[in-house]
């Protein structure tokens, strides 16, 4: 289970999903952090930003190679 962090309207997000379905990442579930405060602070200025199931996070920029990598 994977999880992206995105806001609406993102060029960068939609960039992201794109590498994202390049490396065939299976079981992502897209959070928009707009109307969250926490995870507004949390991310704001990090997004997009891919979390696992056991928490590690890989920021963008990213690429295929580097999502193949991350995620092992």
């Amino acid at each position: 289970m994977f999880t992206l962090f995105q806001r609406d309207d993102c060029q960068l997000c939609d960039q992201a999903l794109a590498v994202l379905a390049q490396a065939r990442v299976n079981g992502l579930d897209s959070v928009f952090i707009d109307d969250d405060a926490a995870l507004e602070a949390r991310y704001g200025i990090r997004v997009p930003v891919v979390r696992d199931a056991q928490g590690r996070e890989l920021d963008w920029p990213f690429d295929v190679a580097a999502v193949r990598a991350w995620m092992g």
